[in-house]
């Protein structure tokens, strides 16, 4: 049974939520072309910095307003929760573009941009969610597919790996590519903490 209240819950935080969940899409999708066009990434980069910097206002509109609204629509710590991993998937997505340029890299891997594919759909997922969250039903679909996509970038991730260490690469170039797959793992790891964070709310409040 749905919780009931006699005061008013601000529904600012579903519109919130919506926003990050179109950021982290705008994020991924960036990385994604910058991936595929490294070398010749032109103002990407740039672009991803201002994604992270749009994430950041977001996640501290959101802290701002749960510290100042009585009554919350769901539970505090799920939006705190939620808030924080939302800001770590276009964290992470900002720190793989920056280790392209500062690790020099020559040629993007097949599995990296395997990778940010995955990237792209989990955020997608997220985000679709995240569009129906207000209603709290109907959203098993996102998270069992974000799941799915978390499994194959595991794999993807262990393939790369394991590629790296095959072929008689130099060594610097596997350190440098074991941080970007990591780092790249780390942000679909993240979509899937979301999802599990939107899991537990339908379950709260159903």
């Amino acid at each position: 049974m749905a919780r009931f209240s006699l005061l008013p819950r601000d529904p600012t935080f579903f519109d919130l939520f919506i926003e990050a969940g179109k950021n982290t899409v705008q994020a991924s999708r960036l990385l994604d072309q910058m991936m595929n066009r490294w070398p010749d990434a032109g103002t990407l980069s740039e672009e991803i910095v201002d994604a992270e910097n749009e994430g950041d206002r977001i996640t501290h509109e959101i802290i701002k307003r749960l510290n100042t609204t009585f009554v919350t629509p769901i539970d505090r710590e799920d939006i705190y929760g939620l808030a924080t991993q939302m800001d770590d998937i276009v964290d992470f997505t900002e720190e793989a573009a920056d280790f392209l340029g500062l690790y020099k890299i020559e040629a993007p891997m097949e599995q990296a941009m395997a990778l940010t594919k995955v990237l792209v759909a989990a955020c997608e997922q997220l985000a679709a969610g995240l569009e129906n969250l207000r209603e709290f039903k109907d959203l098993d679909k996102y998270w069992i597919e974000i799941h799915r996509l978390e499994n194959e970038g595991d794999r993807i991730s262990r393939d790369a790996v394991a590629s790296l260490f095959s072929n008689g690469i130099d060594p610097m170039i596997v350190i440098r590519w074991k941080d970007v797959i990591a780092v790249l793992e780390n942000a679909i790891d993240a979509t899937e903490t979301a999802a599990q964070i939107l899991e537990g709310i339908v379950i709260k409040n159903s």
